[in-house]
């Protein structure tokens, strides 16, 4: 049975297949009846009746689709006597080699043949013209399964390629899924980063405010003046404005309709190297004790993105000096050059003891950071060492990558 149902171009394709097989039946019939059955040999009725099965095998085309090979065998068997259904034929051995494997096509059209000899030998008492005739109905015959051949393999073709497409269609929305879910993640680190950076700046200066208030309250310090509460609420105001700022650029790429990892217009420009000095200049500001050192070659910095890993480096270790190791001395050492790739450092003291965690986290900044520092082709190592924890990432640093905002040569903050 057919697989589908029979669209208005299948109809059409049939009506004129039908049209065909009648004209050229008729003509058939008109050219070669008397020829193949003689009034002087055979009744009258048999003429009526080769001519009475062109109705018949044209119709039988109607399912040349879902039993060509059924179809093909009538019409070949009917065709040993019937010159009217030549048409049908003709059709029939076309649709039989595409729908069915050459083979099968292939074997029907030499039955045809061997079957046609009777009529050759009849029609065509001499041999020159008899074999001139076979010849034809040979090429004919050829021609046609040789068409159905080709019509079968151009589909088959079509057909490949369409589930080529359909796959890589497919295959394409998976890797932008891949996709958006990496850059989501990414996102999300980007989130912590910024979140832990400022909160800590903020939780710093309000602990000190809340601090030198609950001093004062007690009679063991002088209460706090004006100016310096209004310096403080100041830095507050500010640190929250800017993790705002930050976090809605962030949003912005987030709901973004394709996230495909690159920065897009709306978004605000992303930290490079050239913007660790004023992070350290934040933390020495909100009272952190931080030195800065930096030995990169004037006019050369590596790709953007690494920029960005170094950037929230620096941005981690600070801030877990701050959770961690309040009041401890941090250096931020940056070097490297094309070639040799970058290194960046933030080392704090080791507190005395076990210094209490006044800010809360999640503790999963380090495990993200490394995500980061691996997916730029770097590694990244941390841990006490001769009692000072250092933070230090190792960045890839190609000798193309020679050209960009470059850093200040030995620059110190503290």
């Amino acid at each position: 049975m057919e697989s589908r149902r029979r669209s208005r171009r299948d109809i059409v394709v049939d009506v004129l297949l039908t049209v065909f097989a009648v004209v050229y039946g008729l003509i058939s019939f008109s050219g070669y009846a008397l020829d193949l059955h003689p009034p002087d040999r055979v009744p009258t009725w048999v003429l009526w009746l080769d001519l009475a099965c062109l109705p018949p095998a044209c119709a039988a085309l109607w399912w040349r689709r879902s039993h060509p090979l059924a179809v093909a065998v009538g019409i070949v068997l009917v065709a040993t006597f019937s010159v009217a259904v030549v048409g049908a034929l003709f059709v029939s051995l076309i649709s039989l080699a595409v729908y069915r494997p050459f083979p099968q096509a292939a074997t029907l059209a030499l039955l045809t043949i061997v079957l046609s000899l009777p009529w050759l030998l009849l029609v065509q008492p001499s041999g020159l013209d008899a074999l001139v005739t076979g010849v034809v109905i040979v090429l004919m015959i050829g021609v046609c399964v040789a068409w159905g051949a080709a019509i079968r393999s151009r589909r088959r073709l079509v057909e490949r390629l369409r589930e080529d497409v359909r796959r890589e269609r497919e295959l394409r929305g998976e890797r932008l899924a891949v996709a958006r879910v990496e850059e989501r993640r990414r996102i999300a680190r980007e989130m912590h980063d910024v979140v832990a950076h400022r909160m800590s700046l903020l939780s710093v200066h309000a602990g000190a405010l809340a601090y030198r208030t609950e001093r004062a309250e007690a009679g063991q310090a002088e209460p706090l003046k004006a100016a310096e509460v209004g310096a403080a609420v100041r830095v507050i105001r500010d640190n929250a404005h800017r993790v705002l700022d930050e976090l809605s650029d962030i949003l912005t790429v987030l709901r973004s309709g394709d996230l495909t990892g690159e920065e897009t217009e709306e978004a605000g420009p992303q930290p490079r190297l050239a913007d660790v000095p004023r992070l350290v200049a934040e933390a020495v500001a909100a009272g952190e004790k931080v030195s800065y050192t930096s030995d990169l070659p004037e006019g050369a910095a590596p790709r953007e993105q690494v920029q960005r890993t170094a950037y929230r480096v620096v941005q981690e270790g600070l801030t877990n000096t701050r959770k961690h190791a309040p009041g401890a001395k941090a250096a931020v050492t940056v070097s490297g050059a094309p070639g040799r790739g970058l290194v960046v450092e933030v080392s704090n003291v080791l507190p005395v003891g076990k210094a209490d965690q006044e800010i809360p986290g999640a503790g999963a900044g380090l495990t993200g950071l490394a995500e980061r520092v691996e997916l730029d082709g770097g590694r990244l190592r941390h841990g006490p060492a001769r009692g000072r924890f250092g933070l230090t990432a190792v960045l890839p640093w190609p000798e193309e990558q020679a050209s960009g905002a470059a850093g200040d040569d030995r620059r110190k903050v503290s």
